[in-house]
């Protein structure tokens, strides 16, 4: 009996025309587990190499999380999603008025509390959960991600109509970036948020930045938790 034939992608020479060169952007995706069994723990899908926004007007999503801040949203998702959503009453001022005047409510009413708040912005056909950059300050950290994540995961709790849900991962953000604790003009890894979102509740998928698909010769996997042999790796085992 003959091998079997390999699996193609393209029609005709297009799986040889299509070979990714090293100069290209690209990410290499990994297998992990196996797709005949369900493993039936909580998960976050890594959409690698998808368009967030295009998604997102295309209707794949109920709800999306992103951030905000009470003094200029422009460059954020918000204000794109504002622009390319033609049905929803929010403008890009009238956001962030919100989150100004929300801001000054909680500092004369609940000063001494420290979580981070969520805001909603129901445009029609799209929620968005928007967490709100501390005060006083130019980025969110992880503990923020936590503390924010375990409160949207609550909102997001037996709401079936509130899904499918998608977040951005918060690195490479202009308006409301993610800072390492450490280094405050550097990111944390996208595994550190990942970790972060699941360990507070999180349940969905998430969209790497669009750097992160320049990340090859490093492998990627679709999902989080990672395979335990990573784990095993960074110990010095095979």
């Amino acid at each position: 009996m003959s091998d079997s034939q390999p699996f193609r992608v393209y029609k005709g020479d297009g799986d040889r025309l299509v070979e990714a060169s090293k100069e290209s952007p690209r990410c290499v995706m990994m297998p992990a587990g196996d797709p005949r069994t369900v493993r039936g723990h909580r998960r976050i899908r890594i959409q690698w190499g998808q368009h967030l926004l295009e998604d997102l007007v295309d209707g794949r999503y109920r709800t999306v999380i992103c951030g905000v801040n009470d003094v200029d949203n422009e460059r954020g998702i918000l204000g794109e999603l504002l622009k390319l959503i033609p049905t929803s009453q929010w403008t890009l001022a009238s956001a962030t008025s919100y989150a100004r005047m929300f801001r000054e409510s909680v500092s004369v009413h609940a000063k001494e509390d420290r979580e981070p708040y969520i805001l909603k912005f129901d445009l029609d056909r799209l929620l968005i959960l928007a967490m709100l950059r501390p005060a006083e300050r130019d980025h969110f950290t992880l503990e923020d991600i936590y503390r924010g994540f375990r409160t949207i995961s609550k909102m997001l709790e037996g709401r079936r109509e509130r899904q499918p849900v998608a977040t951005i991962s918060f690195l490479g953000a202009r308006s409301n970036k993610l800072a390492s604790s450490k280094t405050p003009e550097g990111e944390p890894s996208l595994e550190s948020v990942l970790d972060a979102m699941l360990q507070a509740g999180y349940e969905g998928d998430l969209y790497p930045p669009a750097s992160a698909w320049e990340v090859a010769p490093t492998s990627v996997f679709a999902s989080y938790p990672f395979p335990e042999s990573l784990e095993r790796m960074r110990q010095g085992s095979s």
